[in-house]
């Protein structure tokens, strides 16, 4: 890799208009004083890095389920999937990644499959950290069908800065794992409803690397794994 690769991500087209507002708000500053106008350059860059889409390495063995986005692992617990996306109304595993403003915020499909759901519900604009953000707040939810039968919940929630979600995909589109399907701006939260029956390899507390980080496995029988932090 060279080096500039490391700090030149590319930037996602949601991201254009954004960067060009604060570029120019900090032309204005420069205007006024040279101090407000490099705090512009700062909030300009933190834009553009907040708007980045890396390339991602996805893991493509059938059965593995990874993360749909950048974050930390905030919340494992049992939940009922969002009604409105009329799956069965059983509790199911869902882990919770908790996306900060430093983070990427382009979101991935966990599993391959079709998107047989989406609904948007509007609602608060809660800490997305917080537990009873799944319920309250503004969130988009996604059903995607597995080629199994198996079904899989994925549901971004917006929090208490983001006030836009951004979902690209359709009902009925066919995805690949790691695959965009979404974004949200300034911050907050992607849940995910694992089939019945399946554990999460992952802990609370670790950091998740969305399209890359493998979340569950379909095909393993093992325990939900503990976490040490060091």
């Amino acid at each position: 890799m060279r080096m500039r690769d490391t700090f030149l991500k590319p930037m996602h087209p949601e991201g254009r208009r954004f960067v060009a507002i604060f570029a120019l708000a900090t032309v204005a500053l420069f205007m006024i004083t040279p101090i407000l106008g490099w705090i512009g350059v700062g909030l300009t860059v933190w834009c553009y890095y907040f708007f980045r889409d890396p390339k991602r390495v996805t893991p493509i063995r059938d059965g593995l389920i990874v993360s749909p986005a950048d974050g930390i692992v905030s919340l494992i617990e049992q939940a009922v999937p969002p009604p409105e996306l009329g799956m069965a109304d059983l509790p199911l595993t869902r882990v919770s990644v908790f996306m900060n403003v430093f983070n990427c915020h382009v979101n991935r499909a966990p599993v391959a499959g079709r998107i047989s759901a989406i609904a948007y519900r509007p609602g608060k604009f809660f800490n997305a950290s917080l537990d009873k953000a799944s319920a309250d707040n503004e969130r988009n939810s996604l059903c995607i069908d597995m080629a199994d039968g198996r079904q899989i919940a994925v549901v971004q929630i917006a929090g208490l800065v983001a006030r836009r979600i951004v979902c690209f995909g359709t009902q009925g589109d066919a995805v690949q794992t790691g695959e965009r399907f979404g974004l949200i701006r300034f911050g907050s939260r992607l849940d995910v409803y694992l089939p019945d029956g399946v554990a999460p390899l992952v802990a609370l507390g670790q950091t998740m690397v969305a399209g890359e980080t493998v979340l569950a496995d379909l095909a393993s029988h093992e325990a939900a794994r503990p976490g040490r932090t060091d």
